[in-house]
């Protein structure tokens, strides 16, 4: 894995590049649901926000998670990255698995808006909306100051 070392600042560099694809989707997914709920169910304005929608989740979205999985599994396997015993990494861990859940619970109300049964109210749909944010803000707090190491 010592080779890991030597693309290690690109490694970094597309695993930030993917990070931020995906969060701009979590960002921008549940404010267009918000749109979508002013919208009547099958009027000309709902359809375009259905493929708006299914685009950013296939098109953008699911891609840049993968990715940054992948870059990030990667800069775990890279010998020195991480220290294993101080608790920022686990903490880390336990909210981009939140991160995923929120990612996983946008797509479920997608498939809601797609079939014209969304149940989800334009209020809880601005909380969500700032979910992917606090998150984000844990998980980049949490890798910069690296408390406990």
């Amino acid at each position: 894995m010592d080779w890991l070392l030597t693309v290690y600042p690109w490694i970094k560099a597309f695993h930030i590049i993917s990070v931020m694809a995906w969060m701009a989707g979590l960002l921008y997914l549940p404010r267009l649901f918000i749109y979508h709920c002013d919208a009547g169910p099958g009027s000309e304005k709902s359809e375009t926000f259905k493929v708006m929608e299914r685009r950013l989740l296939f098109v953008i979205m699911n891609p840049a998670m993968v990715l940054s999985f992948f870059f990030g599994v990667m800069l775990f396997l890279t010998p020195g990255v991480i220290d294993w015993s101080a608790w920022w990494v686990y903490g880390k861990v336990f909210l981009i698995i939140l991160l995923v859940f929120v990612h996983l619970l946008f797509a479920v109300w997608l498939k809601g808006f797609a079939e014209d049964q969304n149940q989800i109210s334009a209020k809880t749909l601005r909380v969500a909306n700032e979910v992917p944010t606090v998150l984000m803000i844990g998980i980049v707090i949490l890798v910069i100051v690296r408390p406990g190491a």
